[in-house]
């Protein structure tokens, strides 16, 4: 079949179901397309995410992020994701490109945990670049560099890195924005699992200007290892003790 064929008929096979594809379906379609093309070339196989990305919008699409074609980015991204000639290939170029058309949360997460966290954790992407992300105007792409944080402190990738996190975490501090206040408590939790020292250190010099909801779950979870769990009493004392330090 040509690349061009392959691509149509990908999309169709998204788009046209006559039923809803859920997480797990999308993911069984990119995985065996990265097994299909697991000796293609990684250009050829970025072009085929970055057609489905382009023309996802198109057909019947069932579910929608603000008007865009959900479905069709998620195979996209799960399928640079785990074809290896592909992510190998995944500059801050390529990300971009791939990243173009994110218009809610659910495909930036996806986004930013399967390729723009972890090509930074390898070092594909500058600290730089992600710093540009999280200072963007684009509201979209500040919550990308923010949430590209998790892969650096995530088990099965890194060693955990509290300077890059709390770097861009730093740039958060004072935004009220609903998905970036949650945000910035999931990346203070999950830096919290590495490096708990670090975070209580970070939450206690921002005290006054986090939101409450952060501090809240950050405690929590640094706890009781659940965000929702009330802070014990012991959790209380120790707060105020390095408070008075």
């Amino acid at each position: 079949m040509q690349e061009s064929e392959r691509s149509e008929a990908l999309l169709r096979e998204i788009l046209d179901s006559p039923k809803v594809l859920m997480t797990p379906e999308l993911r069984k379609i990119a995985r065996r397309e990265a097994k299909e093309l697991k000796s293609a070339r990684g250009e050829d196989v970025l072009e085929l995410c970055n057609f489905l990305v382009e023309h996802g919008g198109s057909g019947r699409v069932r579910r929608v992020e603000h008007g865009s074609a959900y479905e069709s980015r998620m195979v996209a991204f799960d399928l640079a994701w785990m074809h290896q000639g592909a992510f190998a290939l995944l500059n801050w170029r390529e990300l971009e490109r791939l990243g173009r058309t994110m218009d809610g949360w659910a495909s930036v997460d996806h986004f930013a945990r399967k390729l723009s966290g972890p090509a930074w954790q390898r070092g594909q992407i500058t600290d730089a670049r992600v710093m540009k992300w999280a200072t963007s105007s684009d509201f979209w792409w500040r919550r990308t560099g923010l949430v590209s944080t998790i892969a650096l402190n995530e088990r099965h990738l890194g060693k955990g890195d509290a300077a890059r996190t709390l770097a861009i975490c730093e740039l958060f501090v004072d935004d009220r924005a609903d998905l970036h206040v949650k945000a910035l408590s999931w990346a203070l939790r999950e830096l919290g699992i590495r490096d708990p020292d670090a975070v209580i250190e970070f939450i206690l010099l921002h005290e006054d200007r986090l939101a409450p909801r952060i501090l809240r779950e950050v405690r929590n979870k640094l706890e009781t290892g659940h965000k929702q769990a009330k802070p014990s009493e012991a959790m209380s004392r120790r707060m105020r003790e390095r408070r008075a330090t």
